[in-house]
């Protein structure tokens, strides 16, 4: 295959944190196909989200925005189609693309909303409901349902195309084995009867205790992690005698919780050679309050985190548990990547094809006995892989450049030499000639009310040199760890006599990067 512009594969993996794989250090996981990306390309070291959470961090991922400038500022709001995407920009300089897997740019599930609005008071005259907030909004409208359940119903539904600048979309909802969308569908045409083995009630007996451990009835081959590689492959090989470029992103939904690999997964990592996290053991680590909350929280209810998945305070025992089937699911997904990465070279594109992996937020897994992703800002689920792998470009270069999320559309559009439009605010890398960040920049909102944080949580952190700062809105204990001297995170500075003029330079640059990402768009129509 020959193209003027290179072609793009990006996989992403779901909750996945940067030391999650061999080649960044983990001391047992097998990924030799994702390490074979790194061997081949550039190693990020220090590649951070731009929001802890799925949403609000993959609507940056395809708006190259902050979330307070996309709108998607948490679980719960879809990506308004008003927004543009770098991979619009793509489809329109000549570019196919495809989406094979998750997107969980839309709400995939109907819980009902927890924001707590302001109380009306008695006497005021209320606004009509279309006017109850201040920015109008038709987000309920039929654009934004197809990953909700209900779209999913009718056995003849499919996926929208252009879907967010998508051509094509294969569309994988959820986690875990109730897995819906386009792959529930073909399960449903080529082996029916593996439907009744999906699910926590029809899983295989296990002795695992950390929440949400399900070890599934569903063969390997009908996993969603095979569904998603046996469908690129399938489109890969479409492309062999295709001359235009294209944009694939390859999307598994794993190793998010449940914590369900299938098959031989299940068994290939052991509880007791999971290393146990340091704040089981470290005597002099000073608790926060809002772990000791949640530990307090699950003593009163043994039972919570069996559905939901915000932070949960876990046993060592757990936390060693939940490590040992992440791993296998990672392996699995590394599996499934090496295939797809065997497609691309069997057709004959993968010389001409830049492949990039990266992840959309981290685990706790049971550090600062904590398990899942919440308002905490810890490295655990901040800090992500990013491998960029140029059959043209670096081999073998490890990156201490510091990138986040909404830089990864920019970087493709500088590479691929394709203008950015007015408004984004990714920093193309240095992969693409650029020269990435200063400093990371992280923004977080929850609508579900929380104790230790108050009622809707909010989370601003900066990342600079060694240091990482974090303001909690309405807490009065905010954090500043030194990364060199403290990777760990378990001696917060905040009120340390030595580190004021450092905490005042970092605020002062947080409120500078705030002020950088007010919307710039759209631009005055007319002279006042």
């Amino acid at each position: 295959m020959s193209t003027q512009r290179p072609s793009y594969i990006l996989f992403i993996t779901d909750q996945q944190r940067a030391d999650y794989l061999g080649c960044y250090g983990h001391p047992s996981l097998s990924t030799p196909h994702i390490d074979a990306m790194a061997a081949e390309g550039v190693r990020f070291e220090r590649f951070y989200v731009a929001a802890p959470v799925c949403m609000p961090n993959r609507a940056s991922l395809m708006t190259c925005r902050m979330p307070t400038s996309h709108g998607v500022r948490s679980l719960g709001i879809p990506l308004d189609m008003d927004q543009v995407t770098f991979v619009e920009v793509m489809r329109a300089a000549g570019y196919d693309t495809a989406l094979i897997g998750k997107s969980h740019l839309q709400n995939v599930s109907n819980f009902p909303t927890q924001y707590e609005r302001k109380p009306l008071r008695e006497g005021f005259t209320p606004p009509p409901p279309e006017l109850r907030d201040a920015i109008r909004s038709d987000l309920d409208s039929d654009e934004f349902q197809y990953e909700r359940p209900g779209y999913w119903k009718n056995e003849d539904a499919r996926s929208p195309s252009p879907f967010y600048g998508f051509d094509h979309y294969d569309c994988v909802l959820r986690h875990g084995t109730n897995t819906g969308g386009d792959y529930e569908q073909w399960l449903r045409r080529v082996a029916p009867d593996v439907l009744a083995l999906r699910g926590r009630d029809q899983q295989f007996p296990h002795d695992y205790t950390v929440p949400q451990a399900v070890r599934t009835k569903l063969p390997e081959e009908y996993y969603s992690t095979t569904y998603i590689a046996n469908q690129a492959c399938e489109w890969l090989a479409g492309r062999e005698d295709q001359d235009r470029p294209f944009f694939l992103m390859v999307s598994f939904p794993d190793p998010h919780h449940p914590f369900n690999p299938p098959g031989k997964y299940w068994d290939m990592y052991k509880p007791e050679d999971m290393e146990i996290p340091r704040a089981f053991t470290d005597e002099d680590w000073v608790m926060p309050d809002y772990i000791r909350l949640a530990e307090e929280a699950r003593a009163e209810d043994p039972t919570l985190g069996q559905k939901m998945g915000y932070s949960l305070a876990v046993s060592a025992r757990e936390a060693q548990e939940a490590r040992a089937l992440t791993c296998g699911m990672i392996t699995m997904v590394d599996d499934a990547i090496g295939r797809v990465r065997a497609a691309a070279d069997q057709a004959g594109l993968a010389d001409d094809t830049v492949q990039i992996f990266t992840s959309d937020h981290g685990d706790h897994l049971g550090d600062h006995r904590l398990l899942f992703k919440g308002t905490e800002q810890y490295d655990t689920i901040t800090h992500v892989p990013f491998i960029w792998s140029d059959p043209k470009g670096a081999t073998g270069t490890l990156s201490d450049e510091l990138g986040q999320t909404l830089d990864i559309g920019t970087t493709i559009m500088e590479h691929a030499r394709i203008e950015a439009p007015d408004g984004m605010q990714g920093q193309p890398l240095s992969v693409a000639g650029g020269g990435g960040r200063q400093a990371a920049f992280i923004q977080y909102e929850t609508q579900r009310p929380q104790k230790a944080f108050g009622q809707t949580p909010r989370a601003h952190t900066i990342i600079r040199d060694r240091w990482r700062l974090t303001l909690y809105r309405g807490k009065a204990q905010n954090e500043l760890f030194d990364l060199d001297t403290d990777p760990d995170e378990m001696v917060n500075l905040w009120d340390h006599e030595r580190f004021q003029e450092v905490k005042a330079s970092l605020i002062e640059q947080l409120a500078e990067l705030e002020i950088d990402v007010i919307n710039s768009v759209p631009f005055p129509t007319s002279e006042a």
